[in-house]
């Protein structure tokens, strides 16, 4: 260990001294501040941390004065001020800061003193290695060995310079541990000042938690209280929205009974009316059609009149026309001009002058068009106009039969064709906005329906002056009566079938004004909504409304009408006022008059520049709106013989009068049993129901109340309606109202009901009911009775009414005190209230059982209690060891109870008061499970651990530390502190450590909190073993799933050199060399190289820890399993929520669905296993695991002379232990492709090929990652091609790698890709293949033969793949290779070069078209494995010719030429053609088609044809004759055509005298066959050497034509030398 390399202890000391100086001031300084501040100001505000004391007190201060809990008064003493508790917060925070420093004085301390251990320590081992040392040189130096010598002199050079660099480092550290124990000495000095302080924030704390503990108490009883108001309050509810529900349902079914009855009666009259209206339009449509059939003949005689007039006219004028033009024509010819030129010009113009009468005429029509227009669109604004005025007249602007509206506008354009068209669809939308904006209701009865529909029809037949007044009379006389005739001209008000719809609210869109955004409507009313509150049928009231421009610019308002319901019930008076600034207002009057008491709603709507709006109506009728202020009595305990009385007080908030009367029946009728609700609900429940169809914003009770004042009614109505009537007070059911003689039957004996038991109560006034408790028996009395209310529309208020009535004047408030639980030795107090009924001051004398005076006493003895007050006097509880004896008759020894009778007495009565105290005596006993623990065998380097179970025998907790513990000793956990639970037996872990080789016996003390002793003995062996682990403790990084972390560590051999007397006790003398082995945990994905091995003495061996997390196998199989229940789970929640409950869900078979899954069965590598996988990694949590492993040492080895088969020893003490802590965490990268399998298998390739695969990996962590790899072979067969870049989170990146095999044989390699957090390794894997491939052409040429032009022929080329890889192919032609030269260039070369007449060119002539006379199908492809493929050449020429030539190349993948074929062909335009002559052209042809002529000769040339015949002399002197063959043939074709040809030759005979002879010299050829013919030349006789014999003779083939071949035979003799 450096000196330097070490922080130095003077300067650590001299930093916490520092601290401790500051800490100390600060902690006076503090506290004598916060005393001063304490009692100068007692209001000031608190800090900002300590403003939650305020309310805290506060909320204790109102439950004391609302409660009258006296006991929590008298605990509590006083008023706690804000700045005390401040206070004993800031000395607890610095109390504990200062407990802190002096535990971390005391750590400091302990490590001072360890680090002074571990300096001597070394230091004595490095004087023994030099004492050695020494001892050696000696030695050596007697040996004369000065090699060895200069060694171990150097060696012990160095030891001197290590051991005086410890011994400063000892000084150092000495001198630190000294200022350190002065350091602590003033801290233990500080913390003895302030012990005081501490005891009095102790107490000051345990009040505090006593108040804090009674107030969440009292808060829990309130809540409690509350919580069972509001479910008595939502049960009314409930039950009220239920009878309201009721009520309107049955409405509902009497209005559509009446809806149904109403339209039945109206469609007998609407029926009897259609009928008669189809009668009238039949007559008429038979006039109309017998007319029509008159015009139609009268106008078809004109026409054929006029028809025949404009034929003679059309003839009479053609004739003129004819005759003009002659004359004109022989005239212009007199007068030398050009007559046919002359009358073109002339025709010319005409055309011209008749094509602008035209454009004229069109002109004009046009314009009489656009005003035709303009006029219709006139009269369209116009009637628009007249229909949206009558339409704002009307009551409802919705049309109710959308069938008959359609229908009569149908039959209005029948009878009257001029009416205009119907609004079209703008018209129409703009008409449904106003219908929106209207807010009417669309439902109405059949008859009103009816009845819009005549007025409606009656009011369009008017303006357009058509038939219609039939419409309004009856068919039948009394079906109608006068009064429906009346109304007929009279909009009927809706009446609403349903209950209360929500009218639709008006929503304004914002509007941009001169830049500023317009919300809302442009006018604001005030008041806001027109109220009229309480109003009385046949009473007119009147309200003045304000309407104020709050747009951006001068606007105008025009009253368009109110609601239908409120159509004959309010009337508006409103005068325009014209255009309006902003700010400007204009006033309205709106007249209400009641016709029925019915709460009713509406609007009045208005139109402005900027859009329409609309002022809310709201109209509610009188009701009852009851409530008392408590409805629950509780008189209290009282005195027998004493009265005392309640008053409650029923108030009425509504403007209805009603009679209430009191009854004390304990069962009410099911319509009565639900109580009423409070008032704050039931107000808040009548607004809601009352806010329901308006289109403006909430309005609170409290906004709308200010407003009725403004009511003032005009004239009084002569008689109340109906409605009116029934709700009066003056008719009271007589089920709702009861006597008072009845109801004083049933009043409680004690508690009795007041004078006023029944009345009346007028609106908006007040009750005083009087409840009397005169308690004439001791004991709990009770009444509950009802206040019923004459108006069926208010439900009864329940009262409940208690009282306890007592005895004697004098008892104590807790008769029962409870003591809790208490232990043996402790002292324990309570207060003891004594209450005082008595009109005079009494003398109290408090009373203890002899048997409890030794453990229970009563402080004051006596005392005085004065009138009407309590008495408080302290008792005094402690329990000793003696109580089971003392108190055997009070005292439970099994269960620890404890019942104490007391005995108060007081002065003049005769009765004392007697009170008991409960307590529950227990012991303060702690117990272990065995008396002594013994840890074995130790090594110094490790630690033992052994268990102890703690049992606390007490029913109380109690608090327990081990104190005074040895440094060799640690218990855990929390250091050996903690609590203790009632009868709870904890297990306490005692870690021994063995800092020597030697025996250890020591005893380790528990102490409680009652400061009582529990001692345990412990013994232990410390050992050294004969090898040591340079670490112990090995931490893994956070390590990736995936991912690996490796780390180093020795193990360490004996010394070369041990004292033999200095041994550990235990241990054998040392071997060399020892043995070691490592044995990692089953399933801890740790591994260790080398797990076993031997260390010999002075030397080490190193070992490397791998730390590889992964996926448990069984996890997977598990995760698998249960993605496939989701998934099956999900797919039968799916075909039974598309099938339903007819369906019937398929049951799977196999075992997973009548048996439980077994993971067994999932199988790695499949499709769910891979997708758990990937789940898991996904959903991967930080895993921290701990492992040891043990490394076991063997004694000495045996001897293989002594036994060969000897196995070495191992000893349980000389075991090593090795810690390792490894984290795994969530792999940031994962792949996503492959199924998740982190390998690329290119499988078999061909050599040569590259074979390019894609792997896509993803960031699947929160932190952007920056993506490098690791070098592949650069003369390897894999490659990555593309470069890695950074992937945001949740980003994918695609590697894209190549293999090209380049030999036989498989290559694997592993690519790494890096992050920031993890390297994940990607294995490759390869086989690179020799590919085979045949064909079934050899090569060489394929000649087609002859085809017609445009016709084709084909041919197959069969390819097979012999190899085990799937091999690629192209079918190359030369002809379309981009590399040949254009414009036939390589031609050239082959005219010059000499070459066998017969050759041709690789590519030779083409089609003219450009296409490619030789074409292959497919052009690439691939063959699988043991495959063929198929290759189709097709032949197809477009021109004839017998030079198409052109080369196919197949290729492989890997470039490799499998075959070359030279195709051949011909094309004739004729299905005869004859071959075998020599070539008298050469084998190129122009690209280009010949030039057309624009005459054709009648007879073509015959075609020449050359052959040479060569005879030889043989050696013997004999000739042998010539011989050539040529082929005549015939192509199949698929034109119509002979299907065979003939062929003959002319003039045979004369051959013969020349030699030559022809067979056959004719004959016939089929479809698609060849006919040869054999050409033979012997020389005759008088022959001359080297004389050439030339003839020509012409052959005839004939096929679709005829054909004449010229064919001029040449005969010579040759040589055979030549």
């Amino acid at each position: 260990m450096d000196v330097e390399d070490q922080e130095s202890p003077l300067e650590v000391v001299s930093d916490r001294c520092g601290l401790l100086s500051v800490l100390l001031d600060t902690d006076e300084d503090s506290d004598d501040a916060e005393g001063q501040e304490a009692f100068e100001d007692e209001d000031e505000a608190l800090p900002p941390d300590l403003q939650w004391l305020e309310e805290l007190y506060d909320d204790d201060h109102r439950d004391v004065d609302g409660d009258g809990d006296l006991a929590v008064a008298a605990v509590s003493g006083k008023k706690r001020r804000n700045a005390e508790t401040a206070r004993m917060f800031k000395l607890r925070r610095n109390l504990d800061q200062l407990d802190c420093f002096h535990r971390q004085k005391e750590l400091d301390v302990l490590r001072a003193r360890k680090e002074l251990e571990s300096c001597g320590q070394n230091i004595k081992s490095l004087m023994e290695h030099r004492d050695d040392l020494e001892k050696e040189m000696e030695r050596q130096r007697a040996a004369d060995d000065s090699v060895a010598l200069f060694r171990v002199r150097t060696r012990h050079q160095q030891l001197c310079e290590k051991l005086r660099n410890e011994e400063e480092l000892e000084g150092l550290v000495n001198t630190g541990l000294r200022q350190q124990e002065r350091l602590l000495s003033e801290v233990e000095v500080e913390l003895g000042r302030f012990s005081s302080l501490r005891q009095e924030v102790q107490e000051e704390e345990r009040v505090f938690k006593a108040l804090r503990s009674q107030k969440a108490a009292r808060r829990l009883q309130r809540e409690g209280k509350a919580s069972q108001n509001r479910q008595l309050k939502t049960q009314q509810l409930r039950d009220e929205q239920a009878a309201v529900l009721k009520r309107e349902e049955a409405e509902f079914r009497r209005k559509v009974e009446e809806g149904r009855a109403s339209r039945k009666k109206a469609a007998k009259y609407l029926k009897e009316t259609i009928k008669r209206m189809r009668r009238h339009e039949s007559e008429k449509e038979q006039q109309n059609t017998e007319l029509l059939k008159k015009r139609t003949q009268a106008v078809e005689s004109l026409k054929s009149n006029i028809a025949a007039t404009h034929e003679s006219l059309r003839k009479q004028q053609k004739r003129a026309e004819e005759r003009r033009r002659r004359q004109h024509r022989e005239s212009l010819e007199a007068q030398g001009i050009d007559s046919a030129k002359q009358m073109y010009h002339q025709k010319q113009r005409e055309e011209i002058k008749q094509k602008q009468a035209e454009f004229e005429e069109r002109q004009k029509s046009k314009r009489g068009e656009i005003a035709a227009k303009l006029l219709q669109e006139e009269r369209l604004l116009k009637s628009r106009k007249r229909q949206r005025q009558a339409l704002l007249a009307k009551h409802s602007t919705g049309v109710k039969f959308p069938a008959l509206e359609r229908a009569r506008e149908t039959l209005l354009r029948y009878l009257d064709p001029s009416s205009p068209p119907p609004p079209p669809a703008a018209e129409e939308r703009a008409t449904a906005q106003w219908r929106r904006l209207s807010g009417l209701s669309r439902s109405s009865s059949a008859s009103s329906d009816v009845e819009g529909l005549e007025e409606e029809t009656a009011e369009q037949e008017v303006d357009r002056q058509s038939l219609a007044d039939s419409l309004a009379e009856p068919e039948f006389s009394g079906l109608w009566d006068q009064n429906d005739k009346k109304r007929l001209n009279v909009k009927v008000p809706f009446v609403q079938t349903e209950g209360k719809q929500e009218a639709p609210e008006m929503t304004f869109p914002a509007k941009k004004v001169h830049g500023k955004e317009l919300k809302g409507p442009p006018f604001i009313s005030k008041p806001k909504v027109i109220l009229f509150k309480d109003f009385d049928v046949g009473t007119v009231y009147k309200k003045k409304i304000v309407l104020t421009n709050v747009s951006y610019v001068t606007n105008h308002c025009k009253l368009l009408g109110v609601s239908a319901k409120l159509k004959h019930i309010l009337s508006v008076s409103f005068e325009p006022p014209g255009a309006l600034s902003t700010g400007m207002s204009c006033d309205m009057h709106a007249v209400f008059k009641p016709e029925i008491n019915q709460d009713l709603e509406g609007e009045v709507q208005f139109a402005s520049a900027l859009g329409p709006f609309s002022v809310p109506v709201r109209c509610t009728m009188k009701r009852c709106d009851l409530e008392v202020d408590s409805q629950r009595v509780d008189f209290g305990s009282h005195v027998v013989g004493q009265t005392i009385s309640w008053t409650i007080t029923l108030t009425n908030k509504g403007a209805l009068a009603t009679v209430f009367s009191l009854d004390t029946a304990t069962h009410l009728s099911p319509e009565t049993s639900h109580a009423q609700t409070t008032p704050e609900v039931s107000a808040n429940t009548c607004q809601e129901e009352s806010s329901q169809n308006t289109t403006s914003e909430d309005r609170s009770s409290s906004e709308l109340q200010p407003k009725q004042e403004s009511q003032e009614p005009c004239e009084a109505s002569q008689q109340e309606p109906p409605e009116a009537a029934a709700s009066s007070p003056d008719v009271i059911p007589e089920t709702c109202v009861s006597t008072g003689d009845e109801q004083s039957h049933s009043d409680s004996g004690d508690i009795s009901l007041g004078n006023v038991r029944e009345g009346e109560i007028g609106p908006f006034e007040s009750v005083k009911l009087e409840v009397l408790f005169t308690p004439t028996i001791p004991g709990d009395a009770k009444l509950d009775f009802h206040i019923k209310f004459s108006d069926l529309t208010c439900k009864p208020i329940a009262i409940q009414v208690r009282g306890v009535a007592v005895s004697v004047p004098v008892y104590v408030v807790q008769p029962s005190m409870d003591m809790k639980i208490c232990m043996f030795d402790g002292r324990y107090q309570d207060t003891i209230v004594v209450q005082s009924r008595a009109g005079a001051a009494l003398k109290l004398t408090f009373e203890v059982c002899p048997e409890m005076r030794r453990h229970m006493e009563i402080l004051p003895k006596t005392g005085v209690v004065e009138a009407r007050s309590s008495f408080k006097a302290q008792l005094r509880f402690q329990p000793r060891k003696s109580l089971p004896r003392d108190a055997e008759r009070l005292f439970d020894s099994d269960t620890g109870v404890l019942e104490v009778p007391l005995v108060v007495r007081v002065a003049g009565q005769v009765k004392p008061v007697h009170f008991t105290v409960h307590a529950v005596v227990t012991t303060s006993d702690l117990r272990f499970d065995r008396a002594e623990v013994d840890f074995g065998f130790c090594s110094v380097d490790q630690s033992v651990r052994s268990s102890v179970r703690l049992t606390n025998l007490s029913l109380q907790l109690q608090e327990f530390g081990f104190t005074g513990l040895p440094e060799f000793i640690d218990v855990q956990p929390n250091d050996g502190f903690g609590t203790l639970l009632p009868q709870e037996t904890l297990e306490m872990y005692l870690i021994f450590s063995a800092d020597k080789a030697k025996e250890y016996s020591f005893q380790i003390n528990c102490k409680t909190f009652m400061n009582r002793d529990f001692p345990l003995s412990c013994r232990a062996v410390g050992v050294r073993p004969p090898l040591q682990l340079s670490h112990s403790l090995v931490h893994f990084g956070a390590t990736a799933l995936g991912d690996g972390s490796t780390a180093v560590l020795y193990v360490l051999g004996p010394p070369t050199a041990q004292n033999r007397s200095k041994r550990p006790p235990l241990l054998p003398p040392a071997a060399a060399p020892r043995l070691f082995s490592f044995v990692p945990p089953p399933d801890s994905d740790v591994s260790i190289s080398p797990s076993a091995g031997g260390v010999l003495p002075g030397e080490r061996c190193l070992v490397q820890v791998s730390f590889r997390p992964r996926l448990s196998d069984q996890h997977i199989r598990e995760e698998a399993l249960r993605l496939l229940q989701r998934a099956r789970s999900a797919r039968v929640e799916e075909l039974e929520r598309n099938g339903g409950a007819e369906q019937k869900v398929p049951v799977e078979d196999g075992p997973s669905s009548t048996e439980s899954p077994d993971p067994a069965h999932v199988q790695p590598g499949s499709e769910p296993y891979e997708e758990a996988r990937s789940s898991l990694l996904r959903s991967f949590a930080p895993r921290y695991r701990e492992c040891t492993v043990p490394c076991f040492v063997a004694e000495a080895p045996p001897r293989p002379e002594d036994d060969p088969q000897a196995q070495p020893t191992w000893r349980p003490y000389n075991t090593l232990f090795l810690k390792l802590q490894c984290p795994a965490v969530q792999p940031p990268l994962v792949v996503v492709s492959s199924g998740g399998k982190n390998r690329v298998d290119f499988h078999q390739v061909a050599l040569g090929v590259k074979v390019i695969n894609r792997l896509t990996i993803q960031n699947i962590s929160r932190e952007t990652l920056d993506l490098s790899s690791s070098l592949l072979c650069p003369f390897g067969p894999f490659c990555l091609l593309n470069a890695l870049r950074s992937v945001r989170p949740g980003g994918e990146h695609t590697l894209v790698l190549a293999f090209t095999p380049s030999l036989e044989k498989k290559y694997c390699e592993t690519l790494e890709v890096r992050s920031q957090t993890m390297t994940l390794e990607i294995a490759l894997r390869g086989e690179g293949v020799v590919l085979a491939v045949t064909s079934s052409h050899p090569g060489g040429l394929l000649d087609f033969g002859y085809v017609m032009e445009k016709e084709g022929a084909s041919h197959v080329l069969k390819l097979q793949n012999s190899s085990a890889v799937s091999v690629g192919f192209r079918a190359l032609l030369a002809s379309l290779d981009p590399s040949r030269p254009q414009g036939n260039a390589d031609h050239v070369p082959f005219l010059l070069r000499r070459c066998d007449p017969q050759a041709q060119p690789t590519v030779g002539t083409q089609n003219y078209s450009g296409l490619c006379v030789f074409s292959a199908a497919p052009v690439e492809g691939s063959i699988a494995p043991g495959q063929s493929r198929d290759i189709a050449l097709t032949f197809q020429p477009d021109h004839p010719s017998v030079y198409y030539s052109d080369r196919l190349t197949v290729e492989l993948m890997d470039k490799s030429e499998v075959c070359a074929v030279d195709l051949r062909g011909a094309a004739s335009s004729h299905n005869m053609y004859l071959t075998g002559g020599d070539r008298l052209t050469v084998p190129i042809e122009s690209p280009l088609p010949p030039l057309i002529h624009g005459r054709v000769e009648e007879k073509q040339p015959p075609t020449p044809v050359l052959v040479t015949l060569r005879a030889s002399c043989g050696a013997g002197g004999g000739v042998s004759p010539a011989v050539r063959e040529l082929q005549v043939g015939c192509i199949r074709s698929t034109q119509p055509i002979d299907k065979k040809g003939d062929f003959h030759w002319d003039n045979v005979a004369s051959l013969q005298q020349l030699g030559f002879s022809l067979e056959p010299s004719k004959g016939t050829v089929k479809s698609g066959h060849k006919r040869t013919i054999t050409v033979t030349w012997t020389p005759q006789s008088g022959y001359k050497p080297y004389e050439v014999v030339q003839t020509c003779l012409p052959l005839t083939l004939k096929g679709d034509e005829t054909n004449v071949y010229s064919v001029n035979l040449m005969a010579l003799l040759s040589n055979p030398a030549h």
